[in-house]
């Protein structure tokens, strides 16, 4: 057995979090690192399956404590207003990222976990970690997660191969009050993109979509782009017409990457997003974060009990990973192709639509079963 790790955790969201509570109960020194304090907005779909629930329990997680609102339906429309509704097999729940990241910073720092609330510039390893902030003050760590999100300055200090590559992804995130089926999560097709929409804590209501450049470039602000296509789809015109917007402007990240990403870089354990993104249409980005946390945790103190090396531990790391979610991001790349095409989109619903066990299955490719400890 080796000695107690000292773990570094770069960036403090829902993966972050979740490896930073499991590993401090197993006892080991955790420092997370963030940039900014909580609570915060994040564009993010709001939604997650209940899948994670057993294992979240366990950790002392429980999201009904604040507020989160169970779901049970998929509504799905296409953009001329066709659609088709289905019960989630396991259900799910909302809430949002301002609340549920913030409750677990305070789970995080109860359980023992110290944070730094700095921007990190850096991270090198000889022998241990140097991570090096903005001001530049200089941390140690025998092992690092880089859990920083869809795209981040790190991403460039590591030289990650998918950030040399433009992505024509633009996603774009607003509360509202409204008045909607809390039990429902929406998926709303419209011309070059799709948009989902659930009921969070505090009755307010998440709208998160995701568009292509090409299709935004031109309507020039996200207010026209909303009126000229998102409202061509008239479940969300009528949603529109009513809702009130909670924020003073919707919130947007640009450059939203599907590409396949290494899960080790430089020494550094990916998580999250920084791990590998599935399309949001498959409504399940949030449930792979906590799983794919939980996964590298689990390698992390199999590393420490153990007589592996690094490199066994980032072999082993990834062999898990992979077989847990290479199938549904292959899966995501697909449906998301079909989406975005109004044709094979008309002819997939008809086909859900006669045959309703399909719909079961294409859900149940794009989420896992209940993991627990």
């Amino acid at each position: 057995m080796k000695k107690n790790l000292n773990i570094a955790i770069l960036g403090g969201g829902l993966a972050g979090l979740t490896a930073a509570i499991h590993l401090k109960k197993a006892k080991y020194d955790v420092q997370v690192f963030e940039k900014e304090r909580y609570p915060k907005h994040k564009v993010c779909g709001e939604y997650l399956s209940n899948e994670i629930i057993p294992y979240w329990q366990k950790l002392g997680v429980d999201p009904f404590n604040w507020g989160a609102v169970e779901i049970s339906e998929l509504h799905f429309t296409t953009s001329e207003g066709k659609n088709i509704k289905t019960a989630l097999p396991l259900g799910g729940f909302g809430i949002s990222r301002y609340m549920l990241d913030s409750k677990m910073a305070e789970v995080a720092q109860e359980a023992g976990c110290k944070f730094i609330f700095k921007t990190v510039e850096s991270v090198v390893l000889d022998e241990t970690f140097t991570i090096k902030t903005q001001d530049n003050s200089q941390y140690k760590a025998d092992l690092v997660i880089g859990s920083f999100g869809k795209r981040s300055n790190l991403d460039i200090s590591l030289s990650r191969k998918f950030m040399k590559q433009k992505s024509p992804w633009l996603g774009v995130k607003m509360h509202y009050k409204a008045k909607v089926n809390s039990q429902t999560v929406q998926l709303h097709n419209f011309e070059g993109g799709y948009c989902g929409i659930s009921q969070v804590e505090d009755n307010s209501v998440n709208v998160c979509y995701l568009t292509h450049m090409d299709a935004f470039k031109k309507w020039g602000n996200l207010n026209n782009f909303q009126n000229q296509v998102l409202r061509q789809n008239p479940y969300l015109d009528a949603f529109f017409s009513e809702a009130t917007p909670l924020f003073e402007k919707p919130l947007s990240i640009s450059q939203v990457s599907f590409q396949q990403k290494q899960l080790v870089e430089n020494h550094v354990l990916m998580c999250g997003d920084s791990a590998g993104l599935i399309h949001p249409l498959c409504g399940n980005g949030m449930a792979m974060a906590v799983v794919g946390a939980k996964i590298l945790s689990e390698c992390i103190i199999e590393y420490q009990q153990s007589n592996q090396n690094r490199s066994q531990l980032e072999t082993n790391y990834s062999k898990k990973w992979n077989a847990e979610f290479t199938a549904r991001l292959r899966t995501g790349r697909v449906l998301q192709r079909i989406l975005l095409n109004k044709t094979a989109t008309n002819y997939s619903l008809k086909a859900l639509q006669t045959f309703p066990i399909m719909m079961d299955k294409l859900i149940a490719s794009t989420h896992g079963k209940p993991v627990s400890f």
